[in-house]
């Protein structure tokens, strides 16, 4: 008795090491997408907003007459 229990503490030890690499590979992909999503949405937006007020300020200048 006390065999098979040994027996299934070790097949539930494997489970449990297969779950965990498991979940890390789904933590690394979540991860990687966040910082794709920050790289593709986030920093176009901060661009936009500090260029903006610097175009709008020289096409001012430029214009600035013939308005």
């Amino acid at each position: 008795m006390e065999q098979d229990i040994l027996n299934k503490i070790e097949e539930q030890q494997k489970k449990i090491d297969a779950i965990y690499i498991s979940v890390e590979k789904t933590r690394k992909y979540f991860q990687w997408t966040l910082i794709v999503t920050v790289v593709a949405i986030v920093l176009p937006l901060v661009a936009i907003v500090i260029l903006i007020p610097w175009i709008m300020s020289t096409l001012g200048s430029t214009y600035g007459g013939l308005l």
